[in-house]
């Protein structure tokens, strides 16, 4: 539960949740607002068809009088017809005539014929019958009140005066006041928008996860350009970008290899020269300083190049691979133990590894005499561990120990160039792991190196 808030609250703060969230409002005021719309027509449309058949009415019975007068007159009286009935004498119309529907009916009655519509309240057209007696409809418990028309026909001279009830029947409620109607409009506003922005935002996921890879490993696969116009030339850009980079750095690299060559020669005949100084002492420490100068230059020429590596990525099994390397120091007498392994399975570019784990296992050597080595796994990935018995690290020390030079207080500075850990961190890198450092809480040095399964 704690891990699906803390994704859901990492979605939220997300490119991604905000894009969701605007879709979901727009899509859920959009769906809201067209169904106000729709009710309005809809509401429109039935009061047009009630006062159609009004119209209707009024033309059915302007029709009859035309036809029969006196009949109908009769069929008036008896109540005969159903929602229509003559008007007793001194009940008082309205001024003017609803212009609408009169029209309406104008257009359509007979000949010679003069019609007009009033509407009016509903106690002109109730009967003046007692309560208990007046005509109930199924479903109500009480009378209702008909909606209320007075109809006037104007024919030879003589006006007829008759009431048009119109049953009162409510619309349809709107679809807009239902709760639950709501609630799915929102439900499905806010899938349909988390799945847009899943989608829309998955050039960026792949852009983004990229940009992780190439921040571990200068070789890292350039990303698949996929996706609409403006997307794709994002990922080449980006693409170009990883290449230019890389280049510079095969530059750089073709540069300091160039140099080293050549100071080769020079400080190969100041070598043979030194060997021609008399005095044997001073002889030594000349040619022990140049020694050191000619490692120098190897080891900055080996730093250079381990940003770098042309190597194939491979899908290795990690616990052969300690295995191996603990046999090897073995062999030359080094105390160098595998303490445990983990089984996992990992891609990597495994000279590049062999390289980083080789440097920090022969610092562990150099200045502690021996080392453990053990992997285990984590939800992140894979852990190898190289772990020590010697005094340890100072904090600060900790934390400038892989920039180039750095050496430890009263360290030999014949046991090294300071640069060990340096081109460990950047082959891990080319390998797609990451180092770190730390004291063991029993003492030692814990160096980690963190793998993708």
């Amino acid at each position: 539960m704690i891990a699906a808030w803390r994704g859901l609250q990492r979605f939220a703060l997300s490119l991604a949740g905000r894009i969701a969230l605007i879709l979901a409002i727009g899509i859920s005021c959009a769906a809201i607002a067209a169904l106000f719309v729709a009710d309005q027509v809809r509401q429109a449309d039935y009061q047009r068809w009630r006062g159609e058949q009004v119209v209707l009415s009024a033309i059915d019975v302007a029709g009859r009088l035309e036809r029969n007068r006196q009949g109908t007159l009769d069929l008036l009286r008896d109540r005969g017809l159903i929602g229509v009935r003559l008007i007793p004498p001194g009940v008082a119309f309205p001024g003017t005539p609803d212009q609408a529907h009169t029209d309406m009916a104008r257009g359509r009655a007979p000949a010679g014929m003069a019609l007009a519509l009033f509407k009016v309240a509903p106690s002109v057209c109730i009967s003046n019958e007692p309560f208990w007696k007046q005509p109930r409809v199924a479903g109500f418990k009480f009378p209702i009140s008909p909606e209320c028309w007075l109809l006037t026909v104007d024919s030879n001279g003589e006006t007829v005066r008759i009431s048009v009830d119109m049953p009162r029947l409510a619309a349809p409620p709107s679809p807009i006041t239902q709760p639950l109607f709501l609630v799915l409009i929102i439900a499905a506003s806010t899938l349909l928008s988390i799945l847009v922005a899943s989608i829309a935002m998955a050039p960026i996921r792949r852009l983004a996860a990229a940009s992780r890879a190439f921040a571990r490993s200068i070789d890292a696969d350039p990303v698949p350009e996929r996706g609409p116009e403006d997307v794709r030339q994002a990922l080449a850009t980006f693409n170009t970008m990883q290449e230019r980079v890389r280049e510079g750095l095969r530059e750089r690299t073709r540069l300091l290899a160039a140099i080293s060559h050549d100071l080769q020669t020079p400080l190969t005949r100041l070598r043979l020269r030194l060997e021609q100084v008399e005095d044997a002492a001073l002889r030594e420490r000349l040619v022990t300083d140049l020694s050191a100068t000619l490692a120098m230059v190897r080891r900055g020429l080996d730093l250079a190049r381990s940003s770098e590596s042309a190597e194939q990525w491979s899908v290795i099994d990690l616990d052969s691979m300690l295995s191996a390397m603990v046999e090897d120091a073995a062999e030359f007498g080094h105390a160098v133990r595998f303490a445990g392994g983990c089984g996992a399975r990992v891609r990597v570019k495994p000279d590049a590894l062999s390289r980083c784990l080789g440097n920090v296992i022969d610092n562990a050597i150099r200045y502690a005499g021996g080392a453990d080595l053990a992997c285990r796994r984590d939800a992140g990935g894979v852990i190898v561990s190289v772990r020590d018995h010697g005094p340890g690290m100072s904090e600060d020390l900790i934390a400038r120990a892989f920039e180039p030079f750095v050496r430890g207080e009263g360290q030999d500075t014949t046991l090294g160039t300071g640069i060990g850990l340096t081109i460990a961190q950047a082959q891990a890198r080319a390998s797609g792991g990451e180092l770190t450092l730390r004291n063991h809480p029993e003492g030692g040095l814990l160096v980690e190196l963190r793998l993708a399964r």
